[in-house]
Parts: C-alpha cells; sequence; structure tokens
C-alpha cells in the first residue's frame, strides 16, 4: 500500500522510538510482570494513546490506516505494550467518540486520548464469553441514579486502567436489547479488581476481574440510550479486530524477523540453514502470510477511514493475521531448534503471545461465523 509523505514520516519516527525505548524492555517485563507505565507515559508524550481521536478532544487525529501500521510497529516491539495501546485506543475511546454526548467526551474522551488516563472495555463475564448477549451483570435503576451489580472477567487493563467502559443488563426481558452501556472511574465506591490473570503470554498487560458491588452512578454515565449497549459495544468491536489483527501482524514480524536472521548466521553441515529448503521454504511461507495479513487489516483500516462497511473485511483480518502470527511463532521457534525453546531467545515469548490474538475480541471461530452471514447476506435480500 502506498503510503503519504506525512503517513511514511510517522511511521518511520514510530519505528525508531519504538526500537529505542520498548523492544529492549520487552524481555525483562515479560519476566517480572510488571505493568509498563513507562513505556505507555513515552507513547502518550508521542500522542499514539489518543491516536485516532480529533485534535478538538486531546488527539493526534491520526487515519485508522497510519494508526494501524504504528500498532504494528508496537506489537513488534512488545505485544503486552501494544495491547494495551490497543485496547485505551479502541473500544473505550471509539465508544465515547461515537455515542458519547459533548459533556461524556470532554469528561471522559479527553484524559484517555491525552494518554493522561488509561482505558479498559468490560463485556466478558464467566459464563458469558462468545455468547456475549448472555451477560448477567445487573443495572438497576434509582430515580436520577443506576445500581450495578456483577463481576467482569479477562479485562485488560484491569485494576490499572481509570476509565472503564462496562455493559450490565438493564432489562431481563429484552435480551440483547436489554443491554446498557456505562463509563466508570476507577475510584468509583463499590468497584474493586481482582489479582492479575496468570497467562500464557503478555505477562506485562495485566488481565484481571473487575467487580461491581452496589455501585451507585448518576444517569450521566449511561452511554447511548437505554437498551443500545451491544450495538454500542458490536459497532466499535470491528475497529478493536483491525487493532487485534495488526497486534498479530506485529508479533508475526518479530518472530519471522528474528527466524530469518537466525537462519542466515547459524551454520550446520558447512551451510548457512538458510541455503536448507526445509528453512528457506519456511522463511518464505512466513513472509508470504505475514505480507497477506498485513494487506487485509490495512484495506479494513482503509474501508474505516472511508466510512465504508467493514465488519466483514475487519473479521477477515483478524482471522487470517491471529492465525498468521501462530503459523509464524511455531515455525520461528522450529527454525530455532532447540535455541527457540530457551527464554534466551525473543521467538519462546513470540509464540506464548501469538495464541491470545485467535482468542479476543472474538475467537475464530467467532470470526468465521461473522464472515459466513456476510457472505451468504447477499443471497438471502
Amino acid at each position: 500500500m502506498h503510503l503519504s509523505p506525512d503517513q511514511t514520516a510517522i511511521l518511520e519516527t514510530v519505528r525508531d522510538f519504538c526500537k529505542e525505548k520498548i523492544a529492549p524492555l520487552a524481555s525483562q517485563y515479560d519476566r517480572s510482570g510488571a505493568f509498563p507505565w513507562v513505556q505507555l507515559g513515552a507513547l502518550a508524550e508521542i500522542g499514539l494513546l489518543g491516536a485516532c481521536v480529533p485534535e478538538e478532544f486531546g488527539g493526534s487525529g491520526l487515519d485508522s490506516v497510519t494508526y494501524a501500521l504504528c500498532l504494528e510497529e508496537i506489537c513488534k516491539a512488545d505485544a503486552s505494550v501494544g495491547v494495551l495501546v490497543s485496547v485505551t485506543n479502541g473500544l473505550p475511546q471509539q465508544m465515547l467518540l461515537r455515542y458519547g454526548t459533548q459533556a461524556q467526551k470532554e469528561q471522559w474522551l479527553t484524559p484517555l486520548a491525552r494518554g493522561e488516563k488509561l482505558g479498559a472495555f468490560c463485556l466478558t463475564e464467566s459464563s458469558s464469553g462468545s455468547d456475549a448477549a448472555s451477560l448477567k451483570s445487573t443495572g438497576v435503576r434509582d430515580g436520577d441514579d443506576w445500581i450495578l451489580d456483577g463481576q467482569k472477567v479477562w479485562i485488560t487493563g484491569g485494576g490499572k486502567a481509570q476509565t472503564y467502559l462496562v455493559m450490565v443488563r438493564t432489562n431481563p426481558e429484552k435480551g440483547a436489547r436489554g443491554v446498557t452501556c456505562f463509563v466508570l472511574d476507577k475510584d468509583t465506591a463499590g468497584l474493586t479488581f481482582g489479582k492479575p490473570e496468570a497467562k500464557l503470554g503478555l505477562h506485562a498487560a495485566h488481565t484481571t476481574t473487575v467487580n461491581m458491588s452496589n455501585v451507585r452512578i448518576p444517569d450521566s454515565q449511561r452511554i447511548a440510550p437505554e437498551g443500545h449497549g451491544m450495538i454500542v459495544a458490536l459497532s466499535s468491536l470491528d475497529a478493536g479486530r483491525i487493532g487485534i489483527a495488526m497486534q498479530a501482524v506485529g508479533i508475526a514480524q518479530a518472530a519471522f524477523e528474528a527466524a530469518r536472521e537466525y537462519a542466515f548466521n547459524r551454520e550446520q553441515f558447512g551451510s548457512r540453514i538458510a541455503e536448507f529448503e526445509g528453512i528457506s521454504f519456511k522463511i518464505a511461507d512466513m513472509a508470504t502470510r505475514i505480507h497477506a495479513s498485513r494487506l487485509m487489516a490495512l484495506e479494513a483500516a482503509r474501508l474505516k477511514d472511508a466510512q465504508l462497511p467493514y465488519s466483514k473485511e475487519a473479521s477477515m483480518a483478524k482471522l487470517f493475521a491471529s492465525e498468521t502470527a501462530n503459523f509464524v511463532a511455531k515455525e520461528a521457534v522450529q527454525v530455532f531448534g532447540g535455541n527457540g525453546y530457551s527464554r534466551e531467545y525473543p521467538v519462546e515469548r513470540h509464540y506464548r503471545d501469538a495464541k491470545i490474538t485467535e482468542i479476543y475480541e472474538g475467537t475464530s471461530e467467532i470470526q468465521r461465523l461473522v464472515i459466513s452471514k456476510q457472505v451468504f447476506k447477499d443471497l438471502k435480500q
């Protein structure tokens, strides 16, 4: 895809920044599990925690294509940092930007876009994962207030983010049309957080439960009309899936580059292993799948910028890129041989980090469901 001079300049700046400020810390933070406030603060300073929000609300006003390419570079350097950037830029900010009132934008969106605060999105529950509309958390009206109760699970940034977009059921009789979205501050009375989950990968991106017990908030913290929560969430998930697609591309690119360099320098039987077809064909397959994944994600981003439908394209990109990341990371470990199983080399981290891209923001199975419905849609009309 051809980039403008401005896009090229931004991308080069971000690439250099990530190489200098983020990549050298990735292994250390993966092992310690420390939350990457330092890296996020540095990214906020260059405007990447509110990348696509208009400047009037404190953001950088980047187009979706430029942001997607920047996100790839961040995730290539450290996927834990990248997913936190993707989440705060994605659902919380996009939901507030698209559905929030002017007052809500000023109070919650602007601090997020400036990078003064971090955002999180709370939909998943222990009994409602892929079946998101079956959530059991409740919101009961009490005069001009709402009282929220329930628990959310697998919340990226839980306990660290300062702003939470929460989905609860406000009308049990209406199914998916009985869900409403609210914005909560971290210090709201009755809002508590569990311990960070012990995860396979993305160790620095803390994931916790979010617990609501008799949380009382005013109606002014409701996002969009009552009962429109799933509309708000699902329409914003498309943008989030582009972000996860580019996270997957970043992980794959990092694993690919490590494997390519290792294959070029490693010698066996008197030759570089890159000269053996068993290895060189792996590298060729990696490069091909990464290139296709990137183009698919950027096409979805281009459609988003053009304000054209892009749900199918976003799901295709997320599906293909996440499966590519897992394929590439697995093959990179194989190229490294025994060394690939060691924490002394980066590919084992990429291998662990890649798996989650097939799960969150909609599993691969859900993406296939979305895509198939779109594919057959025209025949039903």
